[in-house]
């Protein structure tokens, strides 16, 4: 577990009456999951277990959440807000959220995934897919293809987005553009990065420039 934002003793528990309330956010997609609360003790067994545990209003005690659904959610990290009352937990979800098998209890995940969530998600499946390999999986026969056969599909996938983005309409374009995203996130895994790793670089580079703008 990364357990980011760790000064967690200036939670104000007083404000309401021993419990914080709880946003958990999916730690990859940024798909908001579900709201609970916690008191003290119920923070100390998420820490220590490493599954999420709120104080149940209702039962009026500790709730591991999946206990008995299974559909635990794994802790990843948490943060304390600003005014110290309220936490945000990062976590990845085994299973759907809701009691009602939706992945988020606000909805469907279209309706609440941020619009590039989807990125994320596609790059912990090449992740599995690369631990995992899986028979008759097309992203394991990449992988045992080797990089240079890899290699040889995101040249050759960059080439037909070019194509298309000169002869093509928007949807060839697209197309492409998706089969040249996958192929590349394959062959990042392949040499133990991801997506990710790129979405740092290109935020370094525009925290570099907008600093050299001003």
């Amino acid at each position: 577990m990364n357990t980011i934002n760790t000064d967690l003793t200036r939670i104000d528990w007083n404000k309401g009456d021993g419990l914080v309330p709880v946003i958990v956010q999916h730690w990859q997609s940024g798909e908001v999951l579900m709201l609970g609360y916690m008191n003290a003790d119920a923070l100390a067994k998420t820490l220590a277990s490493g599954h999420v545990t709120f104080f149940s209003r209702s039962k009026q005690r500790l709730w591991m959440k999946g206990e008995s659904s299974g559909h635990v959610l794994t802790l990843k990290s948490v943060r304390v807000d600003c005014d110290a009352d309220t936490l945000l937990v990062q976590a990845d979800p085994v299973g759907p959220t809701c009691h009602l098998l939706t992945s988020s209890c606000f909805g469907d995940r279209d309706a609440v995934r941020p619009p590039l969530g989807f990125l994320a998600e596609l790059d912990a499946l090449v992740e599995r897919r690369f631990a995992e390999r899986p028979e008759g999986s097309y992203t394991t026969r990449l992988f045992e293809g080797g990089i240079r056969r890899m290699a040889q599909k995101v040249g050759e996938e960059g080439v037909e987005v070019a194509l298309a983005a000169v002869a093509q309409d928007d949807d060839a374009l697209l197309g492409e553009s998706a089969d040249l995203i996958y192929h590349l996130s394959v062959a990042l895994r392949a040499r133990g990065l991801g997506l990710d790793d790129v979405a740092r670089v290109l935020e370094a580079r525009h925290v570099v420039r907008s600093s050299q703008e001003t």
